[in-house]
């Protein structure tokens, strides 16, 4: 059985925090996960409207009040793969960020730095967890 990569094309009413950059980014995508991304990205903007959306390393990222927070990373073909962080720069905090991840979808690659790595059957198995732990990122 072959996989056949999901369209990447989104009918649906436009979000106002949606970038029309993103879009034109997401229309050319040639990846066999760009369904799955967009499937997530749209979840991600819908859920969470303060977010506001550019391209950053060559792939859709999040923000909030200008500072990244959820970057898509698609060198990986086979799996989707998103990096949660604070910024480009270490956040110097009074005491030090911790993150609980109750999902246990989280793998910290630093102090500050997270992944999800979600293969394709368990997008729609784990979007609503992947959600709340967005959810719970970019206010931590």
């Amino acid at each position: 059985m072959v996989a056949v990569p999901l369209p990447c094309a989104y009918r649906g009413p436009m979000l106002a925090n949606r970038s029309v950059e993103v879009d034109a980014f997401m229309d050319a995508l040639d990846h066999p996960m760009a369904g799955h991304v967009q499937r997530i990205r749209l979840a991600i903007l819908d859920r969470e409207p303060q977010l506001v959306e550019r391209i950053k390393w060559r792939a859709p990222s999040l923000a909030v009040d200008d500072v990244d927070r959820v970057t898509f990373h698609l060198r990986p073909t086979d799996r989707v793969s998103l990096i949660l962080h604070r910024g480009v720069r270490p956040v110097d905090d009074a005491t030090p960020f911790r993150f609980d991840d109750p999902s246990g979808l989280l793998s910290m690659i630093t102090d500050e730095r997270g992944q999800v790595v979600l293969a394709a059957p368990d997008v729609d198995e784990r979007l609503d967890d992947l959600l709340r732990l967005v959810h719970d990122w970019v206010r931590a």
